[in-house]
C-alpha cells in the first residue's frame, strides 16, 4: 500500500538529495564506517539496501577493496543520480539498481554482508540473502529521529526470528547502528 507513495517520493527527492542532505558527510556515513569496524571478516560480497543516491555504496567500496557491492534503491531517479556519482576508480566493483529490498530477487545465501542506512528493515529477506556467518548492518544516521528508524528492540526479536545473531549495538557521529550475524550452519 505504501510502495508505490514511498517510490514516488523519493523519486521527485533524487534530482535535489544530495545537496539537501549531503549524504557524503562524515557524521552521515559515521553509523554505518563504524558498524563495518566491528566485522569479524572483510566481506567480498556486500548488499547495500536503500542506497539512495549511493553514498553508502561508495564508502563500502572504499573501505572493503577486495569486495564486490551491489547497490540497490526502489527509486530509478535515485539511482540515475548514484550512477552519475560512482567515481571512475569504483565502477568496476559498484553495481546500482532499482529493486525492493521487501522482494530481493537474489539467490538464498549471495552476500557476506548487507547493510543498509536510513530506511526500513527487511529481516526476511536480509536474512534469505546473507551466507552463513555473513552479517547484516542497520545503521541511522540521525537515531531515532531517523524516519524508519527501527528500535533496538524490534530488530533483536526480528533477527532471532529469523535466524540471524544480535552481536552488536553502538553510536557514532549523532546516531547508532545494530549489528548481527547469521547464525546458520553450513558452507559459505
Amino acid at each position: 500500500m505504501l510502495r508505490r507513495p514511498t517510490q514516488r517520493f523519493w523519486e521527485r527527492s533524487a534530482a535535489s538529495w544530495d545537496q539537501r542532505i549531503e549524504p557524503d558527510r562524515a557524521a552521515h556515513l559515521a553509523p554505518l564506517s563504524d558498524a563495518c569496524d566491528r566485522l569479524d571478516a572483510e566481506p567480498q560480497s556486500i548488499l547495500e539496501l536503500g542506497t539512495g543516491t549511493g553514498a553508502g555504496s561508495r564508502m563500502l567500496a572504499r573501505r572493503f577493496p577486495a569486495a564486490r557491492i551491489r547497490a540497490i534503491d526502489l527509486s530509478s531517479e535515485m539511482i540515475d543520480v548514484a550512477r552519475r556519482n560512482v567515481p571512475p576508480e569504483l565502477a568496476d566493483r559498484i553495481e546500482l539498481e532499482v529493486a525492493d529490498a521487501a522482494a530481493l530477487s537474489y539467490e538464498d545465501q549471495t552476500f557476506d554482508l548487507v547493510a543498509q542506512l536510513n530506511m526500513p528493515v527487511y529481516l526476511g529477506e536480509a536474512a534469505r540473502v546473507l551466507r552463513p556467518g555473513g552479517h547484516l548492518i542497520v545503521a541511522s544516521s540521525l537515531g531515532s529521529a531517523t524516519p524508519y528508524y527501527t528500535p533496538e528492540a524490534l530488530l533483536r526479536k526480528g533477527c532471532r526470528r529469523h535466524g540471524l545473531e544480535p552481536t552488536g549495538t553502538g553510536e557514532a557521529g549523532g546516531g547508532n547502528w545494530f549489528l548481527a550475524r547469521n547464525a546458520q550452519r553450513g558452507a559459505a
